[in-house]
């Protein structure tokens, strides 16, 4: 019908074939000229106008129409002989086509179908601005599509700036996720997390499986420890060359890798064929990526499985996500899988029990034990006393702190014997006069006096 289009449903339902398919009936008919593309689709990633133009590929095997990819870390050489023969289809990242533009190399007066495909990723990525210039020079007569897996407020108002009288077609809430994926969480303490994704790993024995981590920095430490322990696992993030992007991402759809640990340049878009297994090493700072990157597997009605790795600190994080989703996480609970014996996110990484006068510490991951002899008041008492006493010698008491080291506060003319102890002035404190410490504060210097230990005397710190 030719009327524009605000599309919105869950990843993985087959957007791509909806736009893809009529535009290829469409501009059969027709013949482009050069340097004048017939229809463009605007993508937000390099990896995704890629699938974009493999799909059309695949799509148009019996229809002689032309197609170029301008996306950048490619040379503009080989774009521009194809823009020059004249295509029918351009596909393309807004950076690259408008670097195009600018060389003079492509005009766009010519374009009878627009299509905008993840718009909501296009507003976090920030090409907003890019957007509307490519729209500015586009004939205003023409057909607009504007996909979108999540339709907020935001991105309504960019419809009604880009669309005129669009037909809202909503096949499903896009801010929930596909029924076809199994999420659990899984409790665990920072520092245990790379064990935690072995032992997933090893008890799901996943066919394939992406690992999502929030900075390209622990894609790197990740994919490392996984190479260390014997996976076939490959990287994916924005500091590398489109190059080895392409083929990284090639080798892990053609089954040479097994493991894919990508940051979220891989959560939109990307269609992996059986994708069994989503591992969120990191908890997303956006819940609309949630749903973005478990959406990788369960796709075209297959089922998935999606874990993710939440430490305490995650806890915000954790409760945007069950808003948006309006479902809980469940806890993962398999026998024999130590990491789902991880605490809550709100408790402490080790759970503690006494038996009979011991205690017994459990860890969350390595599910390793360890007892300890619990201490009685009058074990307490006596091991004070074989530490030289309770008493100083004006016999008053001096507290001792509450993990029972030797560190002890000290009156005014009395300091506590022995290295590394720290002599405080609580008269002095009454009395509105500033401590060491507080001098310390004030002078920026913090830092501890070779020779001297802890203690620094006053008189050095004196102006």
């Amino acid at each position: 019908m030719g009327r524009d289009i605000l599309g919105c449903a869950q990843t993985g339902t087959g957007k791509t074939a909806s736009f893809t398919l009529p535009m290829i009936d469409i501009l059969a008919a027709g013949r482009a000229k050069a340097r004048m593309p017939r229809s463009l689709i605007l993508c937000p990633t390099r990896e995704l106008a890629a699938q974009v133009a493999d799909n059309f590929v695949k799509y148009g095997k019996y229809n002689q129409l032309n197609m170029a990819l301008l996306i950048g870390g490619v040379a503009f050489a080989e774009q521009e002989k194809k823009l020059d023969r004249g295509v029918d289809v351009l596909i393309a990242t807004p950076g690259r086509l408008l670097d195009h533009f600018e060389r003079g190399r492509i005009l766009m007066t010519d374009v009878k179908v627009l299509v905008i495909d993840e718009a909501d990723r296009m507003l976090d990525m920030g090409f907003i601005p890019d957007v509307e210039r490519i729209v500015g020079l586009l004939p205003r007569i023409r057909q607009t599509l504007f996909f979108s897996a999540t339709l907020s407020k935001v991105i309504r108002k960019l419809a009604d700036a880009f669309l005129i009288n669009p037909r809202e077609i909503t096949v499903t809430a896009g801010t929930s996720a596909a029924e076809t994926v199994s999420q659990w969480r899984v409790n665990v303490s920072a520092k245990d997390k790379r064990d935690t994704l072995r032992n997933l790993i090893d008890s799901e024995k996943p066919t394939n499986a992406i690992i999502f981590c929030n900075r390209k920095r622990d894609v790197g430490v990740v994919h490392r420890f996984l190479k260390k322990s014997g996976y076939n696992a490959v990287e994916l993030h924005g500091d590398m060359s489109q190059p080895d992007r392409m083929k990284t991402l090639q080798r892990f759809k053609d089954g040479d890798a097994d493991l894919l640990c990508a940051s979220d340049v891989a959560a939109r878009g990307l269609d992996i064929a059986g994708l069994s297994h989503v591992f969120n090493f990191d908890v997303p700072t956006h819940a609309e990526d949630y749903v973005h990157r478990i959406g990788r597997t369960g796709r075209a009605g297959k089922e998935g499985r999606a874990f993710t790795l939440t430490s305490p600190e995650d806890g915000k994080y954790l409760q945007a996500i069950v808003k948006l989703i309006g479902k809980e996480i469940p806890l993962f609970k398999n026998e024999g899988q130590q990491a789902a014996k991880a605490p809550d996110a709100d408790k402490a990484p080790v759970a503690e029990k006494a038996v009979a006068g011991k205690t017994v510490a459990e860890s969350p991951v390595t599910g390793t034990t360890e007892t300890v002899e619990a201490a009685s008041p009058d074990s307490a008492e006596s091991s004070e006393e074989k530490r030289g006493g309770r008493n100083n010698s004006n016999g008053r008491k001096k507290p001792r702190s509450r993990g029972g080291r030797d560190r002890e506060r000290a009156y005014p003319g009395e300091r506590t014997p022995g290295p590394g102890n720290v002599t405080e002035f609580p008269a002095q404190e009454a009395r509105g006069r500033k401590t060491r410490r507080d001098r310390d504060d004030d002078s920026g210097n913090n830092e501890k006096v070779v020779g001297l230990g802890d203690h620094v005397p006053a008189f050095l710190l004196r102006k």
